[in-house]
């Protein structure tokens, strides 16, 4: 898109992979599982994921009633990235949930930052609010 797409254009990225929310979240669940036993020092990382003692992620899914219908279908139509440059998705929809599961494993201290909120003194420092002049 950098190098062929029209400036000010916008391309959807997709791969085809028409998925329900609580499919995905399996596999995520399930991706989990897999790194925990792949990788026994991840337990005392993260002690209270059910994985650390080898239960299924699966068991933290619950349903929620205040939603209905938002289960369904979440899909992304990348036709016009595939029509006008030719892009098409190389990876698989159930290895990249797995590349990402394992992505966010091995960068902890990025999303640590993200959810303890420390990231924001980063941005304020850089994009904070700044007098005209």
């Amino acid at each position: 898109m950098i190098e062929r797409g029209s400036v000010g254009e916008t391309y959807n990225i997709g791969g085809g992979n028409e998925r329900n929310n609580r499919d995905v979240v399996g596999l995520i669940c399930d991706a989990l599982d897999r790194a925990f036993a792949a990788d026994p020092r991840l337990a005392a990382r993260f002690p209270n994921c059910p994985s650390a003692a080898r239960r299924a992620c699966r068991t933290l899914i619950s349903f929620v009633t205040d939603r209905p219908g938002h289960d369904q279908r979440y899909a992304i139509n990348a036709g016009k990235l595939e029509r006008e440059l030719d892009g098409r998705c190389t990876i698989l929809f159930d290895d990249g949930i797995g590349r990402t599961v394992q992505w966010y494993l091995d960068h902890e201290a990025w999303w640590r930052d993200i959810t303890s909120g420390a990231y924001r003194a980063w941005i304020d420092q850089n994009y904070g609010f700044r007098s005209a002049v």
